[in-house]
């Protein structure tokens, strides 16, 4: 079968689809004789949506005797979405280990990125890696490994866009309450489609037609032909112009030298290699950047410039990564990137040394942060954290640690106090009066950890089975605040049970 005949086929089975002809699609979809890996990723997916979960491992064709999908990605290994509806096609035939093997190697084939869409082949589909871990972390939940499920819950958060938001807070409470949830599948009616250009070429077209006389010097003319050629222009075309600076998006494109992991909610995750659009920079080094349609902060020494133009010449290579330590972190001033500004006001206060501001964080119901000269008052100290909280300064107390025994008030040495920041860093726990009173009686609650809780987050506490936790307070109806080994923060309240403080 010829590529002509080939491409018309594979065009006349699409429009099958498209009348719901799906039957008739399959059977025009075999009769190809070498189908390629799109062709072979289209019979796997017809195959899946009428439920032959056994043909499809079949006879595909009469040159291909193997499962549509394994033709798929034998063609083309890097074909991230066949992996993933074949890791489909045996997470339905319960086959979880093989499932789970399929959705690892389809998240490899990402290499690292927030999304592939598939458009510019033919497919109207954006594979995305937090869909991706998803299922990966339903495969190993029906395996029994709760564990390694959740830690794949957690690092598809990272991944998530907001549309995918709530399908990963649903996964989660399942995976916290040990329940299984549904799978993210592939819209099987959405098939890879030829080129469209291609296609248009499949029929002849005569443009120009028959040539007609219209008006001629000599009677009775008859002439159907052309004219012969006109003398050209001796100077020539004119010359091309130079190439320009390629701009396909907003933005300045910079390539990532390092890897950045988030630690707030307006930052974004980037790797090695991945190339960002630079739409402002701040004068606190903190860039904001387009990557795969998001935006959000990345420290500008992350970044390198790169210059991309239309001529090969001028393109700049993209190296591998150095294998140095990333640069440091910088300070975030505003939480955001700030334009440059004309404000005195402004250039004044950013003219200002920092060297005596100290960075407060406090541990509560929830954890915060606020930024004070370091050696400042009590009063001022306390007045800070208590507007945080839209709470009166009379209402709160504060302490070095999560005991509020050994409080701080108007009385206590403050440069001692200070002595404690290290790094330009202060930890200070708050408790209200109603909760240092209970705590004062004695009538704290005290729990075991049932099952161990490890999580990459700076808000969580981490700890193992059989560690005693103190209750702080609770959160929400699935998560807990408390302090165990030195540390404070929050956990799921499913992994832990209350004891009686009698009983230690």
């Amino acid at each position: 079968m010829s590529f002509l005949d080939t491409l018309r086929q594979w065009d006349e089975a699409v429009t099958c689809v498209d009348r719901q002809d799906l039957t008739e699609a399959l059977q025009m979809f075999l009769a190809i004789e070498h189908p390629n890996s799109k062709i072979c990723f289209n019979i796997g997916c017809l195959q899946l949506l009428n439920q032959n979960l056994d043909a499809a491992e079949k006879e595909v064709t009469r040159t291909c005797r193997c499962q549509a999908f394994d033709c798929s990605i034998s063609k083309d290994e890097h074909l991230a979405v066949a992996f993933f509806q074949r890791g489909i096609t045996f997470y339905k035939k319960k086959r979880f280990e093989e499932s789970l093997g399929d959705f690892q190697l389809s998240l490899k084939a990402l290499r690292g990125n927030q999304l592939i869409d598939y458009k510019v082949l033919g497919l109207r589909y954006k594979l995305y890696a937090c869909e991706v871990l998803h299922n990966m972390a339903l495969a190993e939940a029906h395996l029994g490994q709760w564990e390694r499920a959740q830690k794949n819950l957690v690092k598809a958060l990272e991944y998530k866009t907001d549309a995918k938001l709530n399908i990963m807070d649903r996964a989660m409470q399942s995976i916290l309450k040990q329940k299984v949830f549904k799978a993210v599948e592939f819209p099987s009616t959405v098939l890879f489609r030829p080129n469209k250009h291609y296609v248009a070429e499949l029929e002849k077209k005569d443009y120009l037609g028959k040539a007609k006389v219209v008006a001629s010097v000599v009677p009775q003319d008859q002439f159907s032909g052309f004219a012969p050629l006109q003398p050209q222009s001796e100077k020539g075309p004119a010359a091309p112009k130079e190439p320009e600076v390629l701009r396909t998006l907003e933005g300045e494109p910079h390539i990532v030298r390092y890897e950045f992991i988030p630690e707030t909610s307006d930052e974004l995750a980037v790797v090695p290699g991945n190339v960002v659009f630079v739409l402002q920079r701040g004068s606190d080094n903190w860039a904001s950047v387009v990557f795969n349609g998001r935006k959000g902060l990345v420290p500008y020494n992350y970044l390198e410039h790169l210059e991309m133009s239309l001529g090969a010449k001028q393109t700049q290579d993209i190296s591998e990564p150095p294998d140095r330590e990333p640069p440091t972190r910088p300070e975030r001033k505003q939480g955001v990137v700030r334009g440059d500004s004309s404000s005195a006001d402004l250039q004044q206060k950013e003219a200002q040394p920092a060297d005596n501001l100290c960075i407060v964080k406090v541990y509560h119901a929830f954890n915060f942060a606020a930024c004070l000269p370091s050696g400042s008052t009590y009063a001022t100290l306390a007045d800070k954290i208590s507007k945080k909280l839209n709470l009166s300064s009379s209402s709160i107390v504060l302490s070095l640690t999560s005991d509020a025994e050994s409080a701080i008030d108007e009385d206590t040495d403050m440069a001692s106090v200070w002595s404690h920041a290290g790094s330009r860093r202060l930890t200070l726990w708050c408790h209200t009066r109603d909760l240092t009173a209970a705590r004062t009686h004695n009538t704290e609650m005290t729990l075991v950890a049932l099952h161990s809780y490890e999580s990459s987050n700076p808000e969580d506490l981490s700890f193992t089975q059989g560690d005693r936790i103190t209750l702080i307070c609770k959160v929400n109806q699935d998560w807990l605040e408390g302090h165990c080994n030195g540390s404070t923060g929050i956990f799921p309240a499913a992994f832990v049970e209350e004891v009686s403080t009698n009983g230690q």
